[in-house]
């Protein structure tokens, strides 16, 4: 062997995870993906950067980061500084998608939350129906209870009538929206969106926030809901994220970037998901703006049990394991028809079946 190649083995070696005999242990919660590290917040409040030792998995799934924020986890302390991951304590629950369009990799938002809160628009940029109903279908998939936030509402006082697909346009994950995917028909001005979309999601069970983060409009009732909770906020880029968090916490001075232009649509700001403390109590957990919103490893007969409303009205169909796409005498086709389950949900569900195909994501490498 070569001079040059025993210097570049020795060279990878060295980046092996190795920890000493007398290391110190101590355990924390990791509030910090920076990429190539993960900083763990001990329970004596000193902050860690930390390396993973030993390969984590998720159930066979392939993750992009094995360690999310928001995980209890052991941390091993070596004399010179140098730390390490080598445990993650079981989570309560966690918010998973695919991480980008045809992937077979998932990433995880964050672990053990308390609730999850969707930030959505409904102009500059326009949040689709099929992004907000994968995001709930997977909340309610792993036991996360979501509040749905629809900022920017300050940007609703035109007036103008809009045409009846407005605000549903193509997602990530494929889906293409059409006139039969909106709230309603015909033309309708903003606020008549907003109080429609608002009725449809309150009445199968969420909670929606009116606010705008930019006058501060709404915000108190927020910090209510967020006071001594771990909470997620999430949402398509450019929906205010970033702003609404500056306006909780004073100081904080995360960036922004204006909205596109062109394609009225957001830029990233957040490149990895982060933890702050709340000025009244609780946490929040900042994570990067998506585009779409993949599912991963949904039973396809189980995709209908993430819809509350989809779920309670399937113990009338005659067959036990209905799909709710063809089958005779099927309950939830015929409160399709008659209106008593909105369009844009159905076709949400569909699009998670869809994702169920075994083609329709590329294999891994």
């Amino acid at each position: 062997m070569s001079d040059s190649n025993k210097k570049n083995k020795k060279a990878v070696k060295s980046e092996y995870q190795v920890i000493s005999s007398d290391a110190l242990a101590t355990t924390g919660m990791v509030i910090r993906n920076t990429g190539s590290c993960f900083v763990v917040l001990t329970e004596e409040g000193k902050e860690i950067s930390c390396r993973i030792k030993g390969n984590f998995r998720l159930k066979g799934i392939r993750t992009t980061n094995p360690v999310a924020v928001g995980d209890r986890v052991k941390v091993s302390v070596n004399p010179d500084g140098s730390a390490y991951i080598t445990h993650i304590e079981a989570r309560r629950n966690y918010i998973i998608r695919r991480a980008s369009n045809l992937s077979k990799e998932a990433s995880i938002l964050a672990a053990n939350v308390g609730q999850a809160c969707l930030v959505v628009t409904l102009s500059h940029p326009s949040t689709s129906t099929t992004f907000i109903d994968r995001f709930l279908a997977t909340a309610e998939a792993y036991s996360v209870p979501v509040t749905i936030v629809i900022n920017k509402v300050d940007l609703l006082d035109c007036g103008e009538a809009q045409s009846e697909d407005a605000g549903f346009g193509e997602d990530a994950d494929g889906s293409s929206a059409d006139p039969a995917a909106s709230l309603i028909d015909g033309d309708f001005t903003e606020h008549e969106l907003l109080d429609a979309v608002t009725y449809l999601y309150e009445s199968i069970g969420y909670r929606v926030l009116h606010v705008s983060a930019k006058s501060g409009d709404g915000m108190d009732g927020l910090r209510d809901i967020l006071a001594g909770k771990i909470s997620l906020i999430a949402g398509n880029s450019g929906v205010g994220k970033s702003t609404l968090i500056n306006r909780l916490i004073p100081g904080l001075g995360l960036k922004t970037a204006n909205i596109s232009d062109v394609h009225d649509t957001g830029m990233h700001t957040t490149t990895f998901s982060e933890m702050f403390p709340l000025p009244g109590g609780g946490w929040i957990i900042d994570t990067p703006g998506v585009r779409g919103f993949g599912t991963i490893e949904f039973d396809p007969h189980e995709v209908s049990h993430f819809f509350p409303e989809i779920f309670s009205i399937s113990k009338d169909c005659r067959y036990g394991d209905c799909t709710h796409t063809h089958e005779p005498q099927c309950a939830v086709l015929a409160a399709l028809e008659e209106q008593r389950i909105a369009r844009s949900r159905y076709n949400s569900y569909l699009s998670i079946l869809a994702d169920a195909e075994p083609d329709k994501y590329r294999k891994p490498y």
